[in-house]
């Protein structure tokens, strides 16, 4: 075990006493707090429309599907992201088009490279908010606007996160929320996928539900006791346990940001004097999520780094690498393409300890074990 863990669960009783609730109702599958849930969801991020889910990878699954994108369409989309961005294109037989970050100190996707990949096979882009920092969305919606292209937002690690007084998630076409165990939002697992377009959003309620026309719940209550099935759907419910969670963990969420950003400033004060490395993010200004917080090594390769994070595990310190880029996996070999910036990061990049309950002495001691391994290397 380590002495300080790289994510913790923001749960107290709230989220036991959600779920006793539920099940004391008697109705624990898709329900009346799934609907709830999504309502809630809706308010915060002044959207007009959110459909939780399995998770979400269903929900980056669902955009593509609601695009129409499929075999012979192209999609621009990052590397440095969790696979299931790009495993999403996959899954309807089109081809992910990689591209470069901005730069060490934004590792968002580069709207410069969007522009030069696009082609007329291409129907979409995919952006990623990385930590919950903003992809520079003014730019990216111009190149969508005058190529006639898609945007969703893989907002996964952004609930509630700003670009220019906007909620990111809302900005593009559609938008997808992780609620995994590790993310700022908690319930096991599960997902949101949130629009502004009413038909995408009636045509992902039946495809969330193997095409259905109506759910259990609706016909338990008595309307609709016959249904049709329009489509071939899926079963990307999420069930009423997890979205009882998911309410509690929204009402704690902003007290919970803005704790985080008083640790992303006690990172930075005690490690933006190392010469030796690169905190990304420095110049932003948005209220931002602070998902995770990472580091990137100078002059270093991934052997160094791997120095550095055995060193920190040897101090009880647990460390993680986001990412190991998607364009390097194997199953991904047919589509590689050269990405300097993508690359680099993925040898150097160190993850450190983010959630909300971390204390400043804990970051203190981080921050002194990391200049004690660098001053040694």
């Amino acid at each position: 075990m380590y002495k300080i863990p790289l994510f913790d669960l923001n749960f107290d009783r709230e989220e036991e006493k959600a779920v006793i609730k539920t099940l004391r109702s008697k109705w624990i599958s898709t329900g009346p707090k799934t609907a709830e849930f999504e309502a809630k969801f809706s308010s915060l991020l002044n959207i007009k429309y959110s459909l939780a889910l399995s998770n979400c990878t269903s929900a980056l699954h669902l955009a593509m599907l609601l695009l129409n994108i499929s075999k012979g369409d192209e999609v621009i989309c990052p590397s440095l992201t969790f696979m299931a961005t790009v495993n999403s294109i996959r899954y309807v037989n089109a081809t992910p088009v990689f591209c470069d970050i901005k730069s060490y100190d934004d590792l968002t996707i580069d709207p410069e490279q969007i522009e030069k990949l696009i082609t007329k096979k291409t129907k979409a882009i995919i952006v990623m908010h990385y930590a919950g920092f903003p992809c520079e969305m003014n730019k990216i919606l111009q190149i969508a606007k005058k190529h006639k292209l898609y945007i969703v937002e893989d907002a996964c690690h952004g609930p509630l996160s700003e670009y220019r007084g906007k909620k990111l998630g809302t900005i593009g076409d559609i938008g997808a929320f992780s609620f995994f165990s590790n993310k700022n939002i908690s319930t096991g697992e599960g997902g949101m996928l949130v629009t502004n377009n009413i038909k995408f959003y009636e045509r992902a309620k039946l495809l969330r539900s193997h095409g259905m026309t109506t759910l259990s719940y609706d016909r338990s209550k008595g309307h609709n006791s016959l249904y049709d099935v329009k489509e071939l759907g899926y079963n990307f419910r999420i069930d009423d346990l997890r979205a009882s969670i998911g309410i509690a963990q929204l009402n704690k969420l902003k007290k919970d940001l803005i704790k985080r950003a008083k640790i992303r400033e006690s990172y930075i004060t005690n490690l933006k004097e190392i010469n030796s490395m690169i905190i990304p993010f420095l110049k932003n200004k948005e209220f931002v999520s602070n998902y995770i917080f990472t580091i990137i090594l100078k002059n270093s390769d991934s052997e160094k780094r791997n120095i550095v994070r055995n060193y920190l595990a040897s101090k009880g310190i647990q460390t993680s690498v986001h990412y190991i880029p998607v364009h390097k996996f194997g199953i991904y070999s047919a589509y590689k393409k050269y990405l300097p910036k993508t690359e680099y990061v993925g040898d150097n990049l160190i993850t450190l300890p983010m959630y909300s309950s971390l204390t400043v002495e804990k970051i203190k001691y981080i921050c002194d074990s990391i200049k004690e391994v660098l001053n040694k290397n």
